[in-house]
């Protein structure tokens, strides 16, 4: 409770004028009771002093709560903002970690399209690729082709001996097999390297028109083919092998 000072001090002004009179124009017994009165007065002013140094004091306090109070609320929306700010951070770093891995996905994603993609074109290449030398050698085919494999599969028998072996013990004749009758140079060339291999096996030439230039040789169970066929397959797998593993460059075809 603050005090109205202007309010005591005109009641003050008021009361020493009514003492200045009293003492000026009233009796000497009253004068007396107006010492009393101003005692009494001095009394109450250091009270009111008293209680004015007390009103500062208070005031003082006052003052001091309402800087604490500020201090604290500074503190306290600082604290806020530093949060909103982490939050902030937070939620922001959230989200580009999803939009990298978002990123990440489609990146991958597109990686194994394109991968699909090309394994698919390079099916597609193969398939072609193996039509046309399929038809490449079908239209290259005649005698003297199939007179180069026929002297081609000579230098084939000497790693089959075994196998060969084998199977004469449980075949009567050999039977060798070829698009077109093959010349008679030819002819005795294969029988002789057959002859080499398994002596006294009988071997005979036949001849089938629906099979691919080439021949294939028969003993028992046990068929070899060297045929446009078997040459296009072998052609098509190492092409087919090259263009998954993306390497370029000359594709030779190996005669086995």
């Amino acid at each position: 409770m603050s005090i109205d000072w202007v309010t005591v001090l005109a009641q003050i002004a008021n009361f020493l004028v009514l003492v200045w009179l009293l003492k000026r124009f009233l009796y000497k017994p009253i004068l007396k009771g107006i010492d009393s009165r101003e005692a009494e007065i001095a009394e109450r002013m250091g009270e009111a002093r008293r209680a004015k140094e007390k009103a500062a004091a208070a005031e003082a306090d006052f003052v001091a709560r309402q800087q604490k109070l500020q201090a604290d609320q500074d503190a306290l929306a600082e604290r806020v903002r530093e949060q909103a700010k982490q939050q902030r951070d937070a939620l922001l770093a959230e989200a580009h970690e999803k939009m990298e891995q978002e990123r990440q996905d489609s990146l991958a994603q597109l990686a194994r399209e394109r991968e699909r993609f090309t394994s698919e074109l390079y099916q597609a290449s193969a398939e072609t690729l193996y039509q046309l030398v399929g038809r490449a050698l079908h239209d290259l085919a005649d005698e003297r082709l199939e007179e180069h494999i026929a002297l081609h599969v000579i230098g084939k028998l000497a790693p089959l001996s075994d196998a060969l072996a084998s199977a004469a013990e449980h075949a009567e004749e050999a039977v060798a097999t070829t698009h077109a009758p093959l010349p008679e140079g030819a002819r005795q060339e294969v029988e002789a390297a057959l002859a080499a291999r398994v002596p006294g096996l009988p071997l005979r030439f036949a001849t089938d028109d629906s099979q691919s230039p080439g021949l294939v040789l028969r003993l028992g169970s046990l068929e070899l083919a060297w045929t446009v066929d078997s040459y296009t397959d072998e052609l098509v797998e190492l092409l087919k092998e090259r263009l998954a593993s993306g390497e370029s460059g000359r594709v030779n075809a190996h005669g086995g």
